[in-house]
């Protein structure tokens, strides 16, 4: 009998919910911000493979119509992808431009992946240079309460994420 060898796995680390959400400070499209700059409020920061892809851009326009909505809830929007702080800015001008739609929410600009990778949005087995579709929700005292993990080729349900921060905001 022969055994087949396996390929290395990496492992990738992870938060743990019902932990203190991975401190972070960085640079966005409505300038610096940390997690900090959030206590007090509900955060969800939501991760996308890359700027200028229709399916990162029908979810940025379906987040900024809710916008509204999660603000009702106390609840602030951030996203976040690899590409660079010009990128997310000439992106979100793209929008406004040819769809009518303002993205009121900041985008961390994160090419040094530090943010990403304090929260696991880098899965090897996905890419080792783009983000996965992530979903964390934050309480306003920092603490991780729920995190979801798309594959980047299928986007999120911005419904769903609503329904679950609502769910979340009756039970703690």
């Amino acid at each position: 009998m022969t055994l087949s060898s396996q390929p290395e796995q990496t492992t990738t680390a992870l938060p743990r919910l019902n932990e203190p959400a991975p401190d972070f400070s960085a640079l966005t499209t409505h300038g610096p911000l940390s997690l900090a700059d959030y206590r007090g409020k509900w955060l969800i920061l939501f991760s996308h493979p890359a700027d200028f892809t229709p399916v990162c851009t029908t979810e940025f326009m379906a987040f900024a119509r809710r916008a509204g909505d999660f603000a009702a809830l106390n609840t602030e929007l951030l996203g976040l992808s690899i590409d660079s702080h010009y990128a997310h800015i000439a992106w979100v001008r793209s929008i406004k431009e040819t769809f009518g739609q303002d993205i009121p929410f900041p985008i961390i600009a994160d090419l040094d992946m530090k943010v990403a990778q304090a929260y696991g949005m880098i899965q090897p087995g996905a890419s080792d240079t783009q983000a996965v579709r992530a979903t964390f929700v934050i309480d306003p005292d920092g603490v991780l309460r729920a995190m979801i993990y798309y594959p980047m080729t299928n986007g999120r349900s911005v419904d769903e994420i609503h329904r679950l921060v609502e769910a979340l905001q009756t039970s703690i």
